[in-house]
């Protein structure tokens, strides 16, 4: 009874942990029909910042709003492959207002890769994360506003969302949530050392 009791709160967590962040008023009476996921239809369209093994051949495409904590737990997963594969960080706009602007000052950062920690270990410390202009420039407001369109096409309803090519099958892979570091690399067919 009583390993039932501690364990039926780490199991929720963990359940939590695991999960995605969902727009708080989700109106789909308009929702686009679903497309088939492509990673070429993601790279041709996405726009979004590289970190990881940049000469890869293969390249994994993360949808992600930065007021996400999921999205944080999985950039956290994500930092024990970048030496495997490239990783591409995709920002949409779904959570609230500061989304948009941090994305922005992602994409415009310099090092976004680094900016990109300290945002994730500021919003995992439930700080916030960082700071962002009120004023998003208009073509990146527009590519943060594509970058979530492409997303609701695929029928995504949570970030993050992961679409990627399995390197041991070959065949196109997404999926939404959270995932450890060593679930992340068998759905993306990596061997861990």
């Amino acid at each position: 009874m009583k390993l039932h009791r501690l364990l039926t709160p780490f199991l929720l967590l963990l359940g939590l942990a695991l999960a995605g962040c969902s727009p708080q008023e989700a109106d789909n009476s308009s929702a686009p029909a679903k497309r088939e996921i492509s990673v070429a239809t993601v790279a041709a369209q996405a726009k979004g910042f590289a970190v990881g093994s940049m000469m890869s051949a293969n390249t994994v495409y993360v949808f992600f709003d930065t007021q996400c904590p999921h999205c944080g737990h999985l950039w956290e997963a994500s930092r024990g492959l970048q030496g495997k594969v490239k990783f591409v960080w995709i920002p949409v706009g779904m959570i609230n207002a500061i989304s948009s602007a941090q994305a922005a000052a992602l994409l415009t950062a310099v090092d976004p890769g680094t900016l990109m920690g300290e945002h994730e270990a500021s919003l995992l410390a439930g700080k916030g994360g960082i700071s962002g202009s009120s004023s998003v420039p208009p073509d990146i407001a527009k590519a943060i506003k594509s970058n979530t369109q492409l997303l609701n096409s695929f029928g995504a309803e949570t970030v993050p969302f992961v679409v990627a090519k399995n390197l041991k099958t070959g065949q196109t892979v997404s999926r939404d949530g959270a995932m450890s570091t060593p679930v992340l690399a068998e759905f993306l067919g990596l061997d861990l050392p």
